[in-house]
């Protein structure tokens, strides 16, 4: 037997060689190399120009983005390929490439927020612009607008979790018509999605439906299943469906093949669920020191072993095999031919509600395999749905359901699917905090009307734990009520009049080019939120303007409510969560007195 092994003394002679030719090159090169250039160190990064107009582009990026009626953005490369239409914040701030550090920082935090929560990113971003442009031209203490800023947030978020709270609604379980609300919501606010208002109702009722399925019914189980969206692009919203279990398209072809002798008539499906691959290539089996005998092919040797563990799945009496990646022909072969069905490409997506719905362990190794590693199904089926063929496989877990999203065209498509993974998301947050915040830019003005009135009944002791005076205290609290309103204004693209009602702090906005008469309010349909409808005894100003600060309450009982619960609802958390990126973020800008750029 003759063995090679690659620190053998030959290679060692090479390895000696090349290393002195490249240290000689290396001496040869050294004098052509620059010198460590010195950190870059600037002071003062907010009154930097190029911030201030990189900081705008951004902010008018967002603000063009937001709500049912924002503008959609077009990122491509410059040099053709793909071209991403959108006005969703995941989507687009992954696309965004910043040089200024400052920005870097704002993006990062956004991001993370939309990582966490997928809602409410747009929200973030344009409140924290808003709030660093305002704060660079008021004329206060960096040090007190931090500290009183972080005041207001927490005022706010009390408030917002207090019992007296009057924009937010408890979200009961025992109707769907709130969950339907957050759902629309999110859907009717992405214009990329093309729905129309049926299709939207539509969509929202899948999504309730799915979520609703992933809940677990037995008492004690905590963990919520999965809901697989598998898009079809060029086919009606209409032909959406949810389906239990999990679909896995596939061409026909290839099905009449798996089904032409494996027919599963049992009610379990004994199942073996694979996530490395199964194509017999070495490049799959780690870094290692190899050992080869001249006369033996490595190829042939795993081929063998792989034929050696199909022999033992056959001998298990296994039914399906199941694969993440890729499975060698030989061995797909072998397996159809012992009536086994074999299904590879999975990946790596559909690892989690695989290993859920069959109670399989991945096998990442070729050794033998433990019986405890199978898992089972109820029934494999073959499903065709939407002009596209699907192996459906059905479990006794009906917390695992697959939605079949359906849309006109790619691009739309795509916009739906995040949209709908957003809603999917939001729900469930909505479980651990069964709340929802009134959306359409009510929310945001009324927590302005409630901060301007707290700030001028601000307690001596406040002022003085924050080392600071009433006035300074009054000026933040404005600009911090500002900004909220302008998140509000962001709503309006059409050049219409945005008005607040003095009462509730509600926002009410009139069609542009429409006759309004602040005292006969008979134009206005209903607030942003939908809570409330028109009504002759609104007191309305424009957004913005200072009137006399005043306590928003509650005077549902005293209006009439909309009578078909087409609210516009937020995920508290997310909104929340927004809220505090957004403050925190601005804070830490604010506090940055120099910014250190390595230029090696």
């Amino acid at each position: 037997m003759k063995a090679f092994l690659l620190n053998n003394t030959k290679f060692r002679k090479f390895s000696t060689l090349a290393i002195l030719e490249a240290k000689e090159a290396g001496e040869a090169t050294m004098s052509r190399l620059e010198l460590k250039k010195p950190s870059l160190c600037s002071s003062g990064p907010l009154n930097s120009e190029i911030l201030s107009k990189s900081l705008s582009v951004l902010s008018d990026i967002m603000i063009s983005s937001y709500g049912p009626s924002g503008r959609l953005k077009h990122v491509h490369n410059g040099r053709g390929g793909y071209v991403l239409t959108t006005s969703q914040s995941s989507a687009l701030l992954k696309s965004i490439l910043v040089a200024h550090p400052v920005l870097k920082v704002l993006i990062a935090a956004v991001t993370n927020h939309t990582s966490n929560f997928s809602d409410c990113g747009l929200f973030a971003a344009i409140m924290c612009c808003a709030l660093v442009r305002h704060f660079q031209s008021i004329n206060v203490a960096h040090r007190s607008v931090v500290n009183i800023t972080r005041h207001l947030l927490n005022s706010c978020v009390d408030y917002l979790n207090s019992k007296d709270c009057v924009c937010k609604l408890t979200v009961e379980f025992d109707s769907s018509k709130a969950l339907m609300c957050l759902a629309r919501t999110v859907l009717t606010s992405k214009p990329a999605c093309m729905l129309t208002i049926n299709e939207a109702e539509y969509v929202s009722t899948l999504i309730v439906r799915a979520f609703l399925l992933t809940v677990p019914n037995e008492q004690g189980t905590h963990v919520l299943g999965t809901g697989v969206i598998v898009p079809v692009e060029g086919q009606r919203v209409m032909e959406s469906a949810v389906l239990h279990g999990l679909l896995i398209e596939m061409p026909g072809f290839k099905l009449h093949k798996l089904f032409n002798e494996n027919i599963f008539s049992a009610n379990c499906v004994k199942t073996a669920f694979f996530s490395i691959s199964l194509s017999g290539d070495l490049c799959n089996n780690g870094e290692a020191t190899l050992f080869v005998q001249s006369d033996v092919s490595p190829e042939a040797a795993v081929l063998e072993q792989l034929l050696c563990l199909a022999k033992q799945i056959i001998n298990d009496q296994v039914d399906l095999v199941l694969c993440q990646k890729v499975i060698h022909p030989s061995l797909k072969q072998y397996l159809h031919e012992n009536h086994v069905m074999a299904v590879e490409r999975l990946g790596a997506a559909q690892m989690e509600p695989l290993t859920q719905m069959t109670g399989a362990q991945p096998i990442a190794s070729l050794t033998p395999v433990s019986p405890a590693c199978y898992g089972h199904l109820r029934s494999v089926r073959v499903e065709s749905l939407a002009s596209k063929q699907f192996l459906h496989l059905i479990s006794d877990d009906t917390t695992i359901c697959s939605i079949l999203l359906c849309n006109r065209n790619g691009t739309a498509l795509d916009e739906l699917k995040r949209a709908c993974y957003t809603a999917q998301h939001i729900l469930q947050l909505t479980i651990k905090q069964p709340l929802a915040l009134l959306g359409g830019g009510c929310t945001e003005t009324h927590l302005a009307s409630y901060l301007r009135y707290k700030s001028t009944h601000v307690p001596e002791s406040v002022l003085q734990n924050l080392n600071c005076s009433h006035p300074d205290y009054q000026i933040v609290a404005e600009v911090f009520s500002q900004s909220l309103e302008s998140v509000a204004r962001s709503l309006e693209h059409d050049g219409g009049e945005l008005l607040t009602d003095t009462r509730r702090g509600h926002l009410w906005s009139s069609p542009p080019d429409a006759p309004l008469d602040t005292n006969d309010p008979a134009s206005l349909a209903q607030c942003g939120c939908g809570l409330y409808k028109k009504h002759q005894s609104l007191s309305l100003t424009a957004l913005g303007c200072r009137s006399c600060p005043f306590n928003p309450q509650d005077l549902s009982l005293e209006l009439q409510m909309n009578p078909k619960d087409l609210l516009v609802l937020d995920c508290f958390a997310a909104k929340v969560s927004g809220l505090q990126v957004a403050v925190e973020t601005a804070a830490l800008i604010l506090d940055l007195a120099y910014v250190i750029e390595d230029q090696n």
